[in-house]
Order: structure tokens, then C-alpha cells, then sequence
């Protein structure tokens, strides 16, 4: 996607993983045929996106924002044609992109007459945004995208081998966590990492208390309590 240098949309619930996995199958791409630009915060507007993506390519921003947009072309047009390199826009949280800023991005994408686009983008959010990107108004920029995939949690013996691997490489290679403990685990996490990483720490805290070898069912679910009214 990166090389053909198209639009991908990536959603999923808070704490399901979406920076972390595409981070992960960015980290893989040769840094010197592309060029990351990493949007953290997009709740900055049409202006601060450009500039960020401006000055992110080595330029120094225009200060009016009529020639911000041009320049921001003319730097990413630049950086393929010229350098060798695939610019890649990562928006985390792009779910709080208003209807400007996603229209901004699919006129930078517009390039050449509509004969490609000089970079690839990955919008990173939460399924809000996927449904967002089906109304009319941004018709587009949804026909543009190339890659749509929603991260959902993992399957019960996903999350017993997520924690199990995680203890391994705290150095704890036998059983640590019961099957019932890591089965409630699972159920109140819905599977999503972030979740079962937080209710797995609660839990060795609430056995570590009770003097238990292993994190049995009862801690399991003073974690589940514990997290609940956090």
C-alpha cells in the first residue's frame, strides 16, 4: 500500500491495537525509500496538519495558510519525484479529523491531474470513522481508499497466548495465570490488548497480595472490580 502510494483506513476500539500493529508493518519498510510523517494529535486544523507535514519534509511553513496547501503539494511531490522516497501521512486518532482536514488530505492526494497520488496515507481511529467516511459529504475521499481493515479483540486462545508470552518474557515460563483467571481476563477485556494488559497487572497485584503462587480466579476478579471503578 505504502509503495503504491494509496489510502488505507485502520479502525478499532480504544486499546485494540491499531498504532502498535501498524507501526509494527511500517517498521519493516526500507527508511530510505520512504519518509514517515506522524500526525500524534490531529485536533489542530487544516493549517496545523499542513504545517505539520510541511515542516516535517525539512521546509519551513508558509505563513499564510493560501499557500500552505500548495506548499505542502509541491514538498510531497517533491520528496517522490525528486528524492526517490514514498512519503507516508500516519494520522493517529484520525477519527477526530473534521470534514476539512479530510478533504485537505484528498486534494494533496489529487496530484497531477488525478494521474496518482505523490504519497500514501494511513488514517488510524476508532470505528467512528468508518462510518463517518460513508456520508456523502466525504464520497471523495471514500473512493479513494484502497485498504479498509477494523481490528477486532482477540479470540480466547489469542489472549491466553498474549499473556502467556508476556509472562515469558518476564522471565516466568510456567504457569502464572489459571485457566479461569485468564478466561474472565479475556471476557472482560473483549480481547483488546490494552485491556487485558491492565486487568492482567491488577490481577498479579490483588494475588500478590493474597501471598498466592498464581493468579487464580479470586484475583481475577478483584481486577475486574478494581478496573471498573477506575
Amino acid at each position: 500500500m505504502c509503495d503504491q502510494r494509496a489510502i488505507g483506513v485502520i479502525t478499532g476500539e480504544v486499546g485494540a491495537g491499531k498504532t502498535v500493529a501498524v507501526r509494527a508493518a511500517t517498521a519493516n519498510l526500507d527508511p530510505s525509500r520512504h519518509v514517515f510523517i506522524y500526525l500524534a494529535n490531529p485536533t489542530i486544523g487544516v493549517r496545523g496538519m499542513l504545517t505539520h507535514i510541511v515542516a516535517a519534509l525539512g521546509h519551513t511553513p508558509a505563513y499564510h495558510k493560501s499557500a500552505l496547501a500548495p506548499q505542502a503539494a509541491e514538498a510531497l511531490a517533491t520528496e517522490h519525484a525528486e528524492r526517490g522516497r514514498h512519503p507516508v501521512l500516519v494520522v493517529d486518532e484520525a477519527h477526530l479529523l473534521d470534514n476539512q482536514q479530510l478533504e485537505a488530505i484528498r486534494l494533496l492526494t489529487n496530484h497531477d491531474m488525478d494521474s496518482g497520488s505523490p504519497f500514501a496515507v494511513i488514517l488510524i481511529g476508532q470505528p467512528s470513522l468508518r462510518h463517518r467516511l460513508r456520508l456523502g459529504v466525504l464520497a471523495a475521499l471514500d473512493q479513494r481508499i484502497a485498504v479498509r481493515y477494523a481490528i477486532a479483540g482477540m479470540s480466547g486462545a489469542d489472549t491466553a497466548d498474549y499473556i502467556r508470552h508476556h509472562c515469558k518474557i518476564a522471565g516466568r515460563a510456567d504457569t502464572l495465570f489459571s485457566e479461569d483467571a485468564i478466561g474472565l481476563i479475556h471476557n472482560a477485556s473483549r480481547g483488546h490488548p490494552r485491556a487485558v494488559n491492565n486487568l492482567a497487572l491488577h490481577a498479579l497485584t490483588a494475588a500478590f497480595a493474597a501471598d498466592h503462587a498464581i493468579v487464580d480466579e479470586k484475583a481475577a476478579r478483584i481486577a475486574i472490580a478494581e478496573t471498573a471503578t477506575d
